[in-house]
């Protein structure tokens, strides 16, 4: 039975898990809402996980943790290890992208960036305070709108004269959507002016004083929004890398680190080598 390596990264919008073998190849992979419950949502995760892989061939051997509610998850799962998402997503990330400088993360309700430096981590910034910059923010005004946020950046992509929204704050940017809107702007222009005012507001104020360097990957929920893409590589005036699997960075940085751990612990105990 081959060995594998389970990273869990629980956040307070959404829970993300992988499988990964001694390579880093993904072998399963989960997506879920955490729907203000994580043990929940990590009992329904584990659920999916073991209906995605084969367990007469593998066996999990090592369980890591990060994200919000690492340190519950990590104690009801017995991790080996346990790991800040900063770590964790800079792992998942340096394994695919060694060269990577910069990580710009935007999530549900918070967003990160890293600065990166041959693979280490040397400077960071977390932002929990404001949500004009976070997907929540998106969600909200796409409802506002009358539009599926899902289709938020296509038809973003269809403006010719994005609208300035006031990107200080959440209060502000929705008091001059509903004025541009009762001036009667085009509805594509006003979304296209939300994916500048979340992409402004995170470079202002995570972002403020960083030295953002290529190459850079822009991972979290919002980076599959292809407006929000759009506006970083506008404002920032270099190629903006997301990766397929950017959603699963975290898992798969703390699966990587689970790997390494239970590697690490067998070979001091045991002598034991894969």
């Amino acid at each position: 039975m081959e060995k594998c390596y389970l990273g869990i990264d629980i956040g307070s919008i959404s829970t993300k898990g992988v499988i990964i073998d001694k390579n880093n190849n993904i072998l399963a992979s989960s997506y879920l809402y955490t729907e203000g419950s994580p043990i929940k949502a990590v009992k329904r995760l584990i659920k999916e996980l073991k209906n995605n892989i084969d367990l007469n061939k593998y066996q999990v051997v090592s369980v890591g943790t990060t994200g919000s509610a690492r340190k519950l998850i990590g104690v009801l799962l017995d991790a080996s290890i346990v790991k800040n998402e900063i770590t964790a997503h800079a792992t998942g990330t340096t394994s695919l992208y060694p060269h990577a400088r910069t990580i710009l993360e935007i999530g549900g309700q918070d967003s990160k960036i890293t600065i990166l430096n041959n693979g280490l981590v040397v400077d960071y910034a977390m932002n929990t305070l404001c949500a004009a910059g976070t997907g929540a923010f998106l969600s909200s005004q796409a409802k506002r709108l009358g539009v599926d946020v899902n289709d938020f950046g296509t038809i973003a992509l269809s403006s010719k004269n994005p609208t300035k929204i006031a990107a200080r704050c959440t209060v502000f940017a929705e008091s001059d959507l509903v004025h541009k809107a009762g001036c009667g702007y085009k509805k594509e222009d006003i979304i296209a002016g939300l994916c500048y005012s979340v992409a402004n507001n995170y470079l202002n104020n995570v972002g403020k004083g960083k030295k953002i360097l290529p190459p850079i990957i822009f991972q979290g929920g919002v980076s599959k929004n292809i407006g929000v893409q759009k506006a970083f590589k506008d404002i920032l005036k270099e190629d903006i890398i997301v990766d397929k699997n950017g959603h699963l960075m975290g898992a798969l940085g703390i699966a990587i680190l689970s790997w390494k751990s239970k590697y690490e612990k067998e070979v001091e105990n045991e002598g034991v080598k894969y």
